[in-house]
C-alpha cells in the first residue's frame, strides 16, 4: 500500500499538500461550492427526473382505475376513495423528493451546530442511492452507532459525502460489479467517514494532483469536486485523504473533530 496522501486544516502542511497553509475562508468556501453545485446540475436533473417518474406514473395509474371505478354503472365508492388515497400518497412522495434535492442545493451557508454523522448521512442517502441505481452500482452503508456530535455546516458536509460517492462511483465502473462503501467510526477524538470503490485505484501519477483545484481526469468535468471538498474540511478543522483499498480500488476517507463537551 502506498502511503495515504492525507491534509489537515490546521495550518500543517503535508509533504504532498498543494495549497497554501492559510485556513480557507468562508467567502472561498461558499465560491467553490456554488461552482460545484453548478457543475452537478446535470446530474441532478436526472436525478430528479428519476424521483418524479415513479410517483407521477402511479398517479396516472391510480387517476385511471379511479376514473373507471366511478363510471360503472354502480360506482365503486369504497374502492375509488383508497385510489384517490394511493394519489395523495404518490404525490406526496413526489414532493418530499423535490424538498430534498432542492435542500442540497440551497445557496444559504448554514450555522455550524451540534449534528451525528449518522443522521446527516441518513438525510443524504436517497438521493446517493439514486446516483447508484442509475449507474448500476450496489451501495452499501455501514454507519457505526452512538458517534459522538460534530460541529458542522451540514450542507456543506452533505456536499462533500455528494462529491467522494460520486467520484466513487465514477471510479467503479471499471468494475463487472461496481460496490461503493461508506463506513462511519469514531477513535473519540474525531468522527471519520470513508468511501471506498472497488475499481482499478488511482496511479500514482496523478496522487500529488487529486486535490489541486481544475484538475480533472473526466470529460467535461470542472476538477474542483475534491478542492472544494478539502476546502470544507479544512475549514471544520478536519482532515481529508485517500489511500488504497484492501483488495483493490481506493479509500477516499476525511476526519471531523468531535465536539468539545
Amino acid at each position: 500500500m502506498l502511503d495515504p496522501a492525507s491534509y489537515n486544516g490546521k495550518g500543517q502542511k503535508s509533504s504532498r499538500s498543494l495549497m497554501s497553509d492559510s485556513p480557507p475562508s468562508a467567502q472561498l468556501i461558499e465560491q467553490l461550492l456554488n461552482i460545484a453545485r453548478a457543475s452537478a446540475l446535470e446530474e441532478m436533473a436526472s436525478g430528479i427526473a428519476h424521483e418524479l417518474n415513479q410517483p407521477l406514473g402511479a398517479i396516472a395509474t391510480f387517476s385511471q382505475a379511479g376514473e373507471r371505478m366511478l363510471a360503472r354503472p354502480e360506482p365503486m365508492l369504497a374502492a375509488a376513495i383508497e385510489v384517490l388515497q394511493q394519489i395523495n400518497t404518490a404525490a406526496m412522495g413526489a414532493g418530499e423528493g423535490l424538498r430534498r434535492i432542492r435542500r442540497l442545493f440551497n445557496q444559504d451557508q448554514g450555522a455550524r451546530v451540534l449534528h451525528r454523522l449518522s443522521d446527516v448521512l441518513a438525510e443524504l442517502e436517497p438521493v446517493l442511492e439514486l446516483l447508484a441505481e442509475r449507474s448500476g452500482t450496489r451501495l452499501v452503508v455501514n454507519r457505526a452507532a452512538n458517534l459522538p456530535p460534530v460541529s458542522i455546516d451540514q450542507r456543506q458536509i452533505q456536499h462533500v459525502l455528494f462529491v467522494l460517492v460520486q467520484n466513487a462511483i465514477e471510479a467503479g465502473r471499471t468494475s463487472s460489479s461496481p460496490v461503493v462503501r461508506i463506513e462511519t467510526s469514531s477513535d473519540g477524538y474525531t468522527v471519520q467517514t470513508a468511501i471506498i470503490d472497488n475499481g482499478t485505484g488511482i496511479p500514482a501519477s496523478l496522487r500529488a494532483e487529486i486535490f489541486h483545484p481544475f484538475f480533472t481526469t473526466k470529460t467535461g468535468g470542472t476538477g474542483l469536486g475534491l478542492a472544494s471538498s478539502r476546502t470544507v474540511i479544512e475549514f471544520h478543522q478536519g482532515s481529508i485523504g485517500f489511500d488504497d483499498a484492501p483488495g483493490g480500488g481506493t479509500r477516499f476517507w476525511f476526519r471531523l473533530p468531535v465536539a468539545n463537551g
